[in-house]
């Protein structure tokens, strides 16, 4: 045996001698190659010592030989934890190649897959109907391992700590795993999953205890809070007490925690952090938009415009075919159910033919809940339009509105599944309107997830004006449709009724669209899509036109950012659309 080691030893020096000779600029000592299916290389490459010192200068020959050795006990350990648990794995240098090669050669052999999964919940949820028994059910429902799976160790530890997190975010705040066990037969290439879980007492929201504020009194914080003293906890409602606090223009910066102590879980007190935000701020900006290309704009906010919360925003847009200024004015919240706004807008579009001149003001109040929101408004709208060869039209309106959603989705920002529905309706009363009208939109989107990787869309949308004729409706109280969130394939607001050269916009419009993406990564994918829709004045006139095509998805904070490439049937032009968010 030490005779075999030291001609091995006295090989590995030959071989680094050579290489060492012919070193490269870089420094590299060794290459190292690996030879595994595609999915393994890059965990099988991070999981290596060896690839890490290769530009190490000190390295002996004796060190050398034990990485190598190691190499091939860490290949299997990355094998196995991507699920791989016969895999045979080798390893040799290559002293012909300049400098030395190491070959990692990775053969993964059939995956294990997951045949059973055991979730037990111990603790109050267990007796506490039906809150507690709605909770264990969500937490089995929402299992990121499902028997048929591969199991990999990365997919495992975060199933778990997903579970956890399930109960903890729906009343049962401290709960935590107890015990988990993974149970590997290497023969039949299968694994056993088990975990529990604790889950600790139902906690309900205590006081709201403040820190940070300078400028402002606690009111501005409290009533912002989706909940109140002695409501069950829910991380959804701490998410929309956050987002409030974040988007109220009053903070930089904002956090919020419950206090998950157990001996006071009836009343857990909020800690909640804040930074103030600058009073004023001025912002510029440049971008461009598949839909009305460039654009410069100048924004102007003061957010506490009397020194006691109103706040100021001024905005200057101006596109390739929109130009835009609004002044608006957001009263601070006097009570957390909602928040009242005030604005006014003058716009000047030139879109397929039309130049339109638009000038609003009104009221607007929102809810705070946004799973069960509602808005009421009241806006007076003058318009004037100018098709292009074609009689002008003006027309005004005060429009009374109500408009709610319902918003059942796993994440507001990015849902994967769940769906929305958003309804609208208003009315323009006789006296006070060019023509009496009344008017109804309603939208809704389905997420459906097919398997953990592949998501399918569902969207609808439908509007109508009711009057006998479109003159005397303002523009922005019609329809026109086409564009990067429409019906894709088309140029923006292209497709409606028609009049000179231009297209108007009519009473009545319809879209639909089904879309499949798969994701192949946890933030990027790749879809296929079909857009269907139109717009016009007379309901049978409202025939679609079909837009389909590919696209690329990218999940951000703001919302999911969509790259697609669409053929317009009816157009015979195919066209590129960029948008980022939710369209509604």
């Amino acid at each position: 045996m030490l005779s075999l080691a030291a001609s091995t030893i006295a090989l590995y020096a030959c071989l680094w001698s050579t290489a060492q000779a012919a070193e490269d600029a870089k420094g590299v000592r060794y290459r190292v190659e690996i030879v595994a299916p595609t999915p393994l290389k890059g965990a099988i490459q991070d999981s290596l010592d060896i690839v890490r010192w290769q530009e190490y200068a000190e390295l002996t020959p004796e060190f050398f030989e034990l990485l190598v050795a190691e190499a091939k006990a860490q290949a299997r350990d990355a094998a196995e934890a991507e699920g791989y648990f016969s895999a045979t794995v080798s390893a040799d240098v290559d002293g012909t190649t300049t400098p030395a090669t190491v070959r990692i050669r990775v053969e993964p052999g059939e995956p294990t897959r997951i045949a059973g999964v055991a979730i037990s919940v111990t603790g109050p949820a267990v007796t506490d109907t039906p809150f507690g028994g709605e909770a264990i059910a969500r937490v089995r429902e929402r299992w990121s391992l499902p028997k048929g799976s591969i199991f990999r160790q990365a997919d495992w530890t975060a199933a778990k700590s997903a579970a956890v997190s399930a109960l903890a975010s729906d009343r049962y705040a401290a709960a935590k795993l107890i015990e988990s066990e993974a149970s590997i037969d290497p023969d039949t290439r299968t694994a056993d999953l088990s975990i529990t879980i604790d889950s600790g007492p139902p906690f309900r929201f205590g006081s709201l205890e403040v820190s940070g504020l300078k400028k402002y009194t606690e009111d501005k914080v409290r009533n912002l809070s989706t909940f109140a003293a002695g409501d069950p906890f829910t991380q959804v409602s701490l998410n929309a007490f956050l987002r409030r606090l974040n988007s109220s223009g009053y903070f930089a910066s904002a956090q919020a925690t419950l206090d998950a102590d157990p001996s006071h879980a009836d009343a857990a007190p909020v800690h909640v952090t804040v930074i103030e935000a600058p009073r004023r701020k001025f912002t510029t900006g440049v971008g461009f938009s598949t839909d009305t290309l460039y654009r410069g704009q100048l924004s102007y906010d003061d957010v506490n415009l009397d020194g006691d919360g109103l706040q100021l925003h001024a905005d200057i847009r101006a596109e390739a075919k929109v130009q835009n200024a609004t002044l608006r004015f957001v009263l601070p919240p006097r009570v957390p159910e909602y928040t009242d706004s005030f604005g006014a807008s003058l716009e000047h579009t030139d879109i397929s033919g039309l130049a339109m001149e638009d000038l609003l003001f009104g009221w607007k109040r929102r809810t705070a809940d946004e799973r069960n929101q509602h808005t009421y408004g009241a806006t007076y709208y003058v318009s004037k339009q100018q098709p292009l060869n074609a009689d002008s039209q003006r027309a005004h309106a005060l429009y009374f509105d109500y408009g709610r959603a319902w918003r059942r989705v796993d994440d507001l920002l990015s849902p994967s599944s769940g769906y929305v529905i958003n309804a609208q309706v208003g009315a323009a009363p006789l006296g006070v309107s060019s023509r009496a009208f009344g008017r109804t939109v309603i939208q809704t989107a389905g997420w459906v997830a097919v398997d953990l990787k592949t998501q399918l869309l569902l969207k609808a949308e439908a509007g109508a004006v009711a009057a006998s004729s479109s003159h005397g409706i303002p523009g922005p109280l019609l329809f026109r449709t086409g564009g990067d969130t429409t019906v894709r394939g088309y140029a923006y607001q292209s497709l409606g009724p028609r009049a000179g050269d231009a297209t108007v916009p009519g009473r009545y419009y319809a879209i639909a669209t089904a879309e499949i993406v798969r994701w192949f990564g946890a933030s990027w994918g790749l879809a296929t899509f079909v857009d269907a829709g139109n717009a016009a004045d007379r309901v049978r006139d409202l025939k679609p036109v079909y837009g389909y095509g590919v696209g690329a998805r990218l999940r951000t904070p703001i919302g999911p950012f969509r790259f697609d490439v669409a053929y317009g049937e009816a157009a015979k032009t195919v066209r590129m659309h960029l948008s980022v968010g939710l369209s509604f």
